[in-house]
């Protein structure tokens, strides 16, 4: 008696892991995309040459701001990230299309969440901007592990689990991570936004810098709890396996943002900024590519166990 493809629910035979797939999605879902890995250092290095350019235009020019103007260009510069890498992900696709629609819902559904909810549950319910930066420092990092990690990391699961997970579209591996960065930068977007908005406006230089990195961040976070997804589409796996993921994002998340204040102590309002801003971007930078070395060798891994092939 044949069983249904864990895809597309078509009678099927082929196995992998321990489900069952039909003769497409089989061979999809044993290949790896090669290219989606090119895409994000692509992406990557812009965005640090991006930030470079922003000093030297602002050095050069020294351009002066009204109020209107000032809020305008930190909101243009919150959308950069998110368009350089789509921008990369659109063009690289053309040879593995991936939805392009589909991209840009999660993208949008990340940031209305971190809008609708995220946002509102930090500053108006748990009021952490009274009490996280100013407390003790294991409790400055419980804070932004428990308080902050697992708000910001659950609402990006959220983004991908009750939307395209269960779409026939959502058929590789790499399709987890994938749609897991798209609601990433979509939530960095808005906090960026939020944060320009908050500010009136930021000073170019530390501010690029400031938005970059919060993209890199939570993009890289979104990516790992994208690659437990892609592991509990394509494996059965046990029933503590997403929260693991979700979990491991959320201590990255606490850890990193506590390094970078602590690091940098630099204030990123209109009025200024500090030197050692560029001490967090290079951590952000570090960050996004040890996880996207990390998550391709372990995609590799994972196809190499479950198709029973040995490592060319």
């Amino acid at each position: 008696m044949s069983k249904l493809c864990r895809v597309c629910d078509r009678p099927s035979t082929h196995t992998l892991g321990n489900y069952v797939f039909c003769d497409i999605h089989y061979e999809k879902a044993k290949r790896q995309r090669g290219g989606l890995w090119r895409t994000d250092l692509t992406s990557l290095l812009v965005l640090l040459v991006f930030v470079v350019l922003v000093y030297v235009v602002e050095y050069w020019v020294q351009p002066a701001f009204t109020a209107s103007t000032l809020l305008l260009s930190g909101i243009v510069l919150a959308l950069i990230p998110a368009i350089v890498w789509l921008g990369f992900f659109y063009r690289r696709d053309r040879l593995e299309p991936e939805p392009k629609g589909m991209i840009l819902q999660v993208f949008i559904l990340g940031g209305l969440l971190a809008s609708a909810i995220g946002i509102p549950l930090l500053e108006e319910i748990y009021q952490v901007s009274d009490w996280l930066y100013s407390s003790l420092p294991w409790s400055n990092i419980l804070g932004g592990i428990l308080v902050v990690g697992f708000s910001q990391e659950f609402l990006k699961y959220a983004a991908v689990r009750f939307s395209v997970y269960g779409s026939q579209e959502f058929d590789e591996r790499t399709d987890g991570i994938i749609y897991a960065t798209a609601a990433g930068l979509g939530f960095a977007t808005v906090l960026n936004i939020a944060f320009v908005a908050a500010t009136g406006g930021v000073d170019l230089g530390a501010g690029s810098i400031r938005i970059v990195l919060t993209s890199l961040a939570h993009a890289s976070f979104a990516g790992i709890t994208g690659y437990f997804l892609a592991r509990e589409k394509f494996e059965a796996r046990p029933v503590w396996w997403m929260p693991l993921g979700v979990s491991i994002a959320a201590l990255l998340n606490g850890v990193f943002f506590y390094l970078r204040g602590t690091l940098t102590r630099a204030s990123l309002s209109a009025s200024g900024s500090g030197a050692r801003t560029w001490i967090g971007l290079a951590l952000a930078a570090v960050l996004a590519g040890a996880v996207t070395w990390i998550l391709s060798r372990a995609v590799q891994r994972d196809l190499t166990v479950a198709t029973g092939m040995k490592e060319g």
